[in-house]
């Protein structure tokens, strides 16, 4: 499911994928392995070992003071203002397993998704939500409470990773809520190496920080994915 990212990197990403099983990924983590730019792509970062990109991730105790969920304005227009989807719709539509129609005012449909989250199959839009992959109030706790409107806004309507925002069911989206990985892991024990990757992918592109329970969290994760790799793009 890769969403937004430019042309260029949209041919890697595949082979650099988070949370790989290990039969089929790079070797395990290196105490010497850093992360590099992938030549020709400003700004993405070649696979880290996500014990390196845990470490990476600065250490910080949360700041609730002041958030509000509307400080973070979702859903925008999206990347095509024509199309009549606003963000949230466009990213429903780009994670279809198979595509809806789509009538007027980005009416679905039909079509078919899977939520990692919990593994399972939806045949209906109206069963999904869609996930900011580090959920708003977290963002606001690990230094969105710095962050101007329009970074705040670019965040909560990113499409230009495929990462920060997911399609899912409502049910685990609904339990997850606005906790982090010390809090709650998803219910599908298979994604969880992929969670912790993007996770922490998330963090780095966005330059957030983690406390130390979520640290400690990511890290025991991390210790049944040796070969799981981190891949991100800096956000402007």
């Amino acid at each position: 499911m890769l969403r937004g990212l430019p042309a260029l990197t949209l041919a890697a990403l595949p082979l650099l994928t988070t949370g790989v099983p290990a039969a089929h990924a790079e070797p395990p983590r290196s105490a010497t392995h850093s992360a590099a730019a992938v030549p020709g792509a400003a700004g993405l970062r070649a696979p880290i070992p996500l014990f390196e990109a845990i470490d990476q991730i600065p250490v910080a105790d949360e700041q609730r003071a002041g958030y509000k969920r509307d400080l973070y304005k979702h859903w925008n227009r999206g990347l095509n203002a024509t199309d009549g989807c606003d963000t949230r719709r466009e990213v429903i539509l780009s994670e279809a397993v198979e595509a809806p129609q789509v009538a007027p005012g980005c009416k679905m449909s039909g079509g078919s998704w899977l939520s990692p989250y919990d593994d399972v199959t939806v045949t209906d839009a109206a069963g999904l939500d869609v996930d900011h992959f580090v959920p708003l109030a977290e963002v606001h706790d690990s230094g969105g409470f710095a962050w101007d409107a329009t970074r705040r806004e670019a965040y909560a309507n990113d499409q230009a990773s495929p990462l920060t925002l997911i399609a899912v069911t409502a049910k685990s989206n609904r339990s997850k809520a606005d906790k982090d990985p010390a809090q709650w892991l998803p219910p599908a024990g298979g994604y969880h190496c992929e969670y912790a990757a993007q996770w922490t992918a998330t963090k780095l592109r966005w330059n957030l920080a983690a406390d130390d329970a979520e640290r400690q969290a990511l890290l025991g994760v991390a210790e049944d994915c040796p070969n799981s790799t981190v891949v991100y793009e800096t956000a402007s």
